[in-house]
């Protein structure tokens, strides 16, 4: 029998995530390297494995990610967004669950762009009268 795995793909900011599970014991690898190595911080960790958290399958399946772009933050919402894709594909029936979290919706949110004759995307130079 073919090894089975469910592929997810997710984005957030200027992060691209693609997510692969694999039935397994619960194991998070993150561009070839171990899931605490890659992501220091423990509150984007805990980022990470909330879809698995929520349909209880923490130990259930492997997670092999490869995620580019962006910084941590954004990696992290990604691979999140990516594993709640996924995981639909294991089982439609985690939807409402997914929904009601709100991780299978795309965060569209992006830095605004520089405007010409400003410092930054709003920031102008200080008024002087004189």
């Amino acid at each position: 029998m073919a090894n089975t795995q469910y592929a997810g793909t997710g984005r957030r900011k200027n992060s691209v995530a693609r997510v692969r599970l694999v039935p397994g014991t619960g194991k998070v690898t993150i561009n070839d390297r171990e899931f605490e190595d890659y992501i220091p911080q423990a509150n984007l960790r805990e980022v990470v494995l909330q879809p698995l958290q929520l349909t209880q399958t923490t130990e259930a399946y492997d997670v092999f990610v490869n995620v580019f772009g962006g910084g941590f933050s954004g990696q992290a919402g990604a691979t999140r967004h990516g594993i709640s894709r996924a995981l639909l594909e294991v089982d439609p029936d985690f939807r409402p669950t997914l929904k009601s979290a709100g991780l299978l919706t795309r965060d569209d949110r992006m830095v605004e762009r520089k405007k010409p004759g400003l410092k930054k995307a709003r920031r102008a130079s200080q008024f002087s009268k004189r």
